[in-house]
């Protein structure tokens, strides 16, 4: 299993719900944090409570769905001179519930592609690379079960373009120390999931994070977070690493 104490993690969406949850986590394995938000203002709370726990950690910003914010966003965290060891792609926007979905606005799947999909290549892109020439790297891109609901028409193509990016991309992984996967937290009841969803946002931890904590070399798995509620870390670890990483299983 992997020791995370003293590297650095970039948690996208850290503010609240998942991404909060990621950071706490993290933070109590000893792992040091880059928080994104899309202001600043938004992160000092788990900012601070993630200081205390010991760790060093700053805060970047950006707004996913501006390319500028991103690329800008990023070219910070190389300024700072931060190796990013690990990376949570966990901030997501699901846009709206369209009940007439043959009236789905173009601009629902527009916004949803710019959050969900381009925006996490983008970041893959950037950071990847520098992992493979490190000879470390841990990715995991967040997706979702979510099917048969045409009513969430943008969002549920965004996160079908993520999958197969992401399992093409964990394809030329193979041999490396670098490990690409799929997470998905579940239903939970958060400012995207809402108040009538089946989870609690804490039973993510530790399923949602423990793709940085794999060591057997293999990407591509989907490791479904709800699959792992209620184990310690290393029981979800060893869990994980019996799961077999089958391309587009999902």
């Amino acid at each position: 299993m992997v020791d995370v104490r003293g590297k650095w993690a970039l948690i996208t969406g850290a503010s609240r719900g998942v991404g909060y949850e990621t950071a706490v986590f993290m933070a109590k394995q000893g792992c040091n944090l880059i928080l994104h938000s899309r202001n600043l203002e938004h992160t000092k709370k788990v900012e601070q409570e993630v200081l205390d726990l010991g760790v060093e950690v700053y805060c970047v910003q950006a707004e996913l769905a501006n390319h500028n914010e991103v690329i800008a966003m990023l070219s910070e965290i190389e300024a700072k001179g931060t190796q990013v060891d690990i990376v949570f792609n966990n901030a997501a926007v699901q846009i709206a519930y369209r009940t007439d979905f043959w009236c789905t606005p173009i601009e629902d799947y527009e916004m949803s592609f710019r959050i969900n999909f381009i925006a996490i290549a983008t970041i893959c892109h950037h950071f990847i690379p520098g992992m493979l020439e490190r000879g470390f790297g841990r990715v995991i891109n967040t997706t979702s079960g979510i099917r048969n609901e045409p009513e969430q028409a943008g969002y549920a193509a965004s996160k079908a373009a993520l999958d197969k990016f992401t399992k093409d991309l964990a394809s030329r992984l193979e041999g490396t120390n670098v490990i690409l996967s799929l997470t998905d937290p579940g239903w939970c009841r958060t400012d995207l999931g809402g108040p009538h969803a089946h989870h609690d946002v804490k039973t993510v931890v530790p399923g949602i994070a423990v793709g940085a904590f794999v060591s057997d070399g293999k990407s591509g798995r989907f490791l479904p977070a709800q699959h792992f509620a209620g184990m310690t870390l290393e029981a979800a670890v060893a869990e994980a690493e019996r799961m077999t990483a089958t391309p587009y299983t999902i």
